[in-house]
């Protein structure tokens, strides 16, 4: 029997990898460069995996510890292959099949954004909440859907991929609709994503949002601007989602999100287009930052299965 669970986060940069013990405190972090090739990424995960549990005094137990590994794409549940992901070496690789053999313990896989969502549902800002949607918001849009502890990634593995449905209620002048990498247009993510907000506010070929509010606070008219159009669109977007899934709790995560203006104006908007009079549903902040995604990967297994 073990008390660990470890977890793994692929990022763009940095593969990082934690145990938990039975309570959710973590015991060990690591974070080393992401390699950036298939095999590569395959064994400095093994490598990881067998050094923590070297560490932990859990490499002699019978049944190596389990780990579990956030993605930032999904695994197509027809072929197994991966899909959507913007480490786009991943795409196409059989990734949740090879890792079981390479890292030589059992591995379950799934998208960043929900690894990011079971974090907050279990023990974050939303312990405690039937059903929770985690919402992301950096370089891209994305979210994920914890119903009673459970993940729900849904028949074809995109549930919380909101990012990709059309912005809600258009105004005239949101026309004509940008066109998104994924071959639509109008969505989500191509309003509400990072460098949309920058592109808005300094106009095209801008990225980072970094200082948007210090210039708002100092009289930038554009940047003002540029805020109350952000601020009422997400809130269009997470009224959209109340109306579709009633959740408990919206948890907000990623750099963007981190803006004070999302954090605590987006609530008051709701109302506009909720179709309950009295929305109560909380938008709240996530509790554990960017520990939360490689957290979750490790929530990925049950304590009944760790113990097994």
């Amino acid at each position: 029997m073990n008390d660990w669970r470890l977890g793994i986060d692929v990022g763009a940069t940095k593969i990082e990898i934690v145990a938990l013990d039975r309570t959710g405190e973590m015991k060990l972090r690591r974070r080393v460069p992401n390699p950036g090739q298939y095999d590569a990424l395959l064994t400095t995960i093994r490598d990881l995996s067998n050094s923590a549990a070297d560490e932990l005094g859990a490499s002699s137990s019978s049944a190596p510890l389990p780990i579990g590994v956030g993605i930032p794409g999904s695994t197509d549940a027809s072929s197994g292959l991966v899909k959507n992901a913007n480490a786009t070496w991943l795409n196409g690789k059989p990734f949740e099949r090879d890792l079981p053999e390479v890292a030589g313990r059992p591995a379950r896989v799934e998208n960043d954004a929900n690894c990011f969502a079971l974090s907050e549902a279990i023990d974050g800002a939303a312990a405690g909440k039937n059903v929770v949607f985690g919402v992301i918001i950096g370089s891209g849009m994305g979210g994920g859907l914890v119903v009673n502890g459970k993940l729900v990634s849904g028949l074809n593995h995109i549930a919380g991929e909101w990012g990709h449905t059309p912005l809600p209620w258009p105004r005239l002048e949101e026309f004509p609709m940008p066109k998104c990498f994924c071959g639509n247009e109008g969505c989500l993510e191509r309003f509400l994503c990072g460098s949309a907000l920058a592109e808005d506010w300094q106009g095209p070929g801008h990225r980072s949002v970094e200082g948007i509010e210090d210039a708002a606070a100092n009289g930038d008219a554009r940047a003002v601007a540029a805020i109350d159009r952000y601020v009422d669109r997400f809130a269009r977007a997470c009224a959209m989602l109340i109306n579709i899934l009633d959740p408990d709790a919206i948890v907000l995560g990623g750099g963007v999100s981190n803006l004070r203006a999302v954090r605590e104006r987006t609530q008051g908007l709701l109302q506009r287009h909720v179709i309950t009079p009295g929305c109560k549903t909380p938008i709240l902040g996530n509790k554990h930052g960017d520990s939360s995604g490689v957290r979750g990967a490790a929530w990925l297994w049950e304590p009944a299965e760790t113990t097994r």
